[in-house]
């Protein structure tokens, strides 16, 4: 089981006036194991006061303690041993290099590092196994730091529909459209006159994300590297005019014909380990079905378990596949802040951090 640590850890959020260094302020501000000392954000922010400098855009008040922090540089030393990056990825490599250099354990919401070898791409309900990556990271690249990432905001709602059917009958065939709400474009994103009524069939590089990042999430650590799962994925994105929240039709093939009762016990019955579980920002359970026939929907099953949890619907014999579905995930909080903020709390567990 998870232990609370000894005391609050400092921690820092790079990116800090974006959407998602937002969501990473508003969900470290109370958190129990961790204290957000120090907010970083570009150039000309930095000096400037965060509550004057940010356009806060989170549905409750931003804290006067946090509001009243002066904007730090996006450079070490911050003085922290837990880095949050919600850094844009165009600059996102050097910086979070740099911190892991200097000795910070980095969780970034970037797709900068994902696919590197000797960097563990967490959803911790599903692979907290490899975090072994990481001693490896630190032999291979000389530092007592390191960068440990989760995944796009679509695969993590994604992975965590797939990895119960995945351990119980194998995946081995996918096909996925998502419908991905506006704030996934970050703010002020889409606008409005291309969004409001309309439906875009094309976010850059999402489609590819989804395809390598589910197979190295689903693979197996193997002589200190991850060996991906064979799966054949095809993915459409899409963006459509929703606040938050993705949406996913997915059908499934399997190593072996299962109905959708079968396929239902195994989601709702599917935790992650002991440690995982007892984290704070664990849901319990990390998948929810819904059997009603309309469901899951945006505005009514976003927020299951504190958003950390995705909600499946519509469990369904597919005649081209095997299995077909519905799926909700929260994207900018299981899909980003929550998700990292999770990871960190695992790393503190495993006193990585």
């Amino acid at each position: 089981m998870s232990e609370k640590p000894p005391r609050r850890i400092p921690v820092a959020v790079l990116g800090a006036t974006g959407t998602v260094g937002q969501k990473f302020v508003r969900l470290l501000a109370e958190h129990p194991w961790f204290e957000l000392m120090a907010v970083a954000a570009s150039e000309q922010s930095a000096g400037r006061v965060y509550g004057e400098v940010v356009r806060w855009r989170e549905t409750v008040p931003l804290a006067p303690r946090i509001a009243a922090m002066t904007v730090r540089r996006s450079a070490p030393p911050l003085d922290t041993p837990i880095v949050f990056s919600a850094l844009d990825a165009g600059v996102a490599g050097p910086i979070e290099q740099a911190f892991a250099q200097a000795g910070a354990v980095v969780v970034t919401n970037t797709r900068t590092h994902r696919m590197e070898d000797d960097v563990p791409l967490m959803i911790p309900e599903i692979n907290d196994d490899h975090l072994a990556l990481l001693r490896r990271q630190r032999e291979a690249r000389a530092w007592s730091g390191g960068i440990v990432a989760n995944p796009n905001c679509s695969t993590a709602a994604l992975v965590l529909a797939l990895a119960p059917l995945h351990r119980a009958f194998g995946v081995e065939k996918l096909f996925v459209s998502t419908m991905q709400a506006v704030s996934g474009a970050g703010y002020p994103g889409v606008a409005s006159l291309d969004i409001l009524g309309n439906v875009v069939p094309h976010i850059g590089g999402e489609e590819e994300k989804i395809e390598r990042e589910t197979c190295k999430i689903l693979g197996a650590v193997e002589t200190g590297r991850v060996t991906p799962a064979s799966i054949v994925l095809s993915a459409h994105a899409n963006r459509v005019p929703t606040v938050d929240g993705h949406l996913m039709t997915v059908s499934v093939g399997l190593g072996r014909r299962v109905s959708p009762a079968e396929a239902i016990v195994a989601m709702r019955d599917f935790r992650g380990s002991d440690r995982v579980r007892s984290l704070p920002s664990s849901p319990n359970p990390p998948v929810e079905v819904d059997e009603r026939h309309d469901r899951p929907q945006p505005r009514l099953d976003l927020e299951r378990g504190g958003g950390m949890a995705i909600t499946v619907g519509r469990v369904r014999p597919c005649p081209l596949l095997d299995l077909r579905l519905v799926l909700l995930g929260h994207n900018t909080i299981r899909g980003a802040a929550g998700a990292g903020v999770q990871i960190a709390e695992l790393l503190a567990a495993e006193g990585l951090a």
